[in-house]
């Protein structure tokens, strides 16, 4: 099936030409403070906001797929990107095995949902219960979920608010390791010690 993903992208490729631009500012030395008042890391999924393309897109590349939700002036949100994305391990292993759509809590984009439903990213974050930021939804490898799937249940995991360095690691691990399947993140963080 044709999306809008995949024929810029291959127009992309044809004209030999970067279809998205990375944001202005933005390089691989951190995070970038945008007009929207979000820090914004230039390594960020790049998306036409429609959810099922990018979960395919980053399973196609061997990654998993998350959604960060953040809110201007939060503080949490900035101490996420300025020590716990900083810490070159964590970014290393989140890069390697992740895909992250930065989201806005109050934004008015418009996201298409798993199940085709478009909506501003304001009341996206409602459909699914997000209330905190930051917010870092994980989603499976597969959308094999229904349309039917309460929003909740398409999530494999949920990081809701600021969690510490160490922890915010294993959070990662936790979800790109499949421990999710067999146990509690609260167990997982205890047989790790």
């Amino acid at each position: 099936m044709m999306t809008r993903r995949t024929a810029v992208l291959a127009l992309g490729s044809l004209t030999g030409s970067m279809v998205l631009p990375p944001l202005a500012g933005a390089s691989d030395s951190g995070p970038v403070l945008g007009d929207d008042g979000l820090y914004h890391q230039p390594w960020f999924l790049e998306s036409f906001l429609e959810l099922a393309d990018d979960l395919s897109e980053s399973a196609a590349n061997g990654k998993r797929f998350a959604v960060i939700w953040e809110l201007k002036g939060c503080p949490y949100c900035r101490e996420t990107h300025l020590v716990n994305f900083a810490r070159p391990d964590i970014l290393a292993f989140i890069r390697t095995n992740f895909e992250i759509l930065q989201l806005n809590l109050i934004g008015s984009r418009k996201v298409v949902d798993f199940d085709g439903e478009e909506l501003s990213e304001r009341k996206l974050a409602r459909k699914y219960s997000v209330s905190f930021t930051p917010t870092i939804q994980f989603f499976p490898s597969v959308a094999d979920f229904g349309a039917d799937t309460k929003p909740r249940q398409r999530e494999v995991s949920r990081l809701a608010g600021y969690m510490k360095p160490n922890h915010f690691l294993k959070m990662f691990m936790y979800v790109e390791q499949r421990a999710y399947e067999r146990l509690s993140f609260r167990n997982y963080l205890k047989q790790a010690t």
